[in-house]
């Protein structure tokens, strides 16, 4: 299956858009040691992200000195924070910071939004952070989307936005949240965001579709946002009683743990369906990109606490 590296590397030979399949991704494995799952919990924010990625091996362990690494948060709706409906502003900011204190050169943070880009940018807080903290936060201009070969089993040729393939890195960062159409939307999902054209006639093959979009992107890491879950009424939410403080984080370079992960903190909202209600999980799985036994050896959880 044609990744991101190796459109890069084909294009480097001239061969742009020509991908050859790789055959199957073997499963994701952690290159910092035992701890392949990392879960932190605590009402500092900025400190959980942290631990959670130090539990893996460090920033470092995923992010090289001197490379472009292109961060992609939930910006989509016109949503402040407290609603859960884009990434907390404060998880990008720290991610934003970790990488630069990695030694990258730079850092890109955007998304393709389904609301208004300038108002999204602003009202979800994650312009303002992540520019805070170092990054670059350009909208996604429709001059920057290129029709690529992604080989995948349902997406074949699509608009890709440039920038996210010409990054060394892609780290992931979505928000876990309800959704209408898929149940939820969480790692996998969140890689919708960096492709263009009528993204909605991609609905009527949700889970092959998102699962090709991770076969194609492969974040060097995924850092879930459940310090709020939106419960109901996803992706874009109604009104705060839709939102549940959870004060969670999780990282991992495996999506389908992530997922996995993500449904169960919604309880028993999906309990009668399980994770077999997910299609998109038993997919994933199926192409070697990862587990959805999230809790196997390599999990790892700590409570911080409310300091």
């Amino acid at each position: 299956m044609a990744d991101r590296r190796t459109f890069l590397k084909t294009l480097a030979g001239g061969a742009a858009f020509l991908l050859t399949p790789a055959g199957k991704l073997s499963s994701y494995t952690s290159v910092t040691g035992k701890n392949t799952f990392a879960v932190v919990k605590g009402r500092d924010t900025a400190a959980a992200v942290r631990k959670a990625v130090e539990l893996l091996g460090g920033m470092g362990s995923f992010v090289e000195k001197g490379e472009t690494v292109f961060i992609k948060p939930n910006i989509s709706w016109d949503r402040n924070p407290e609603q859960a409906a884009t990434t907390n502003p404060l998880v990008v900011e720290t991610v934003v910071k970790m990488v630069l204190e990695a030694g990258a050169k730079k850092v890109i943070v955007a998304d393709n939004t389904c609301n208004d880009a300038r108002r999204s940018y602003k009202r979800s807080g994650i312009q303002k952070a992540a520019q805070t903290a170092g990054a670059d936060v350009p909208f996604m201009e429709k001059r920057k989307f290129e029709k690529m070969n992604l080989d995948g089993d349902v997406l074949k040729d699509w608009e890709i936005y440039t920038e996210a393939v010409e990054a060394d890195k892609i780290i992931n960062i979505p928000v876990a949240k309800h959704h209408g159409l898929s149940g939820v939307t969480l790692s996998m999902k969140n890689l919708m965001g960096l492709i263009g054209g009528r993204r909605d006639l991609l609905h009527q093959k949700l889970s092959g579709s998102i699962v090709d979009l991770a076969s194609f992107f492969k974040p060097e890491l995924t850092i879930l946002d459940a310090v709020r879950i939106l419960k109901a009424n996803g992706p874009q939410g109604s009104t705060l009683n839709d939102v549940e403080r959870r004060d969670t984080i999780a990282a991992s370079t495996d999506l389908v743990k992530i997922d996995a992960f993500g449904i169960d903190l919604f309880g028993d909202i999906f309990k009668e369906q399980g994770l077999s209600g997910f299609p998109h999980l038993q997919l994933a799985e199926k192409r070697g990109l990862g587990s959805s036994d999230y809790r196997a050896s390599g999990y790892v959880e700590i409570d911080l606490g409310q300091v």
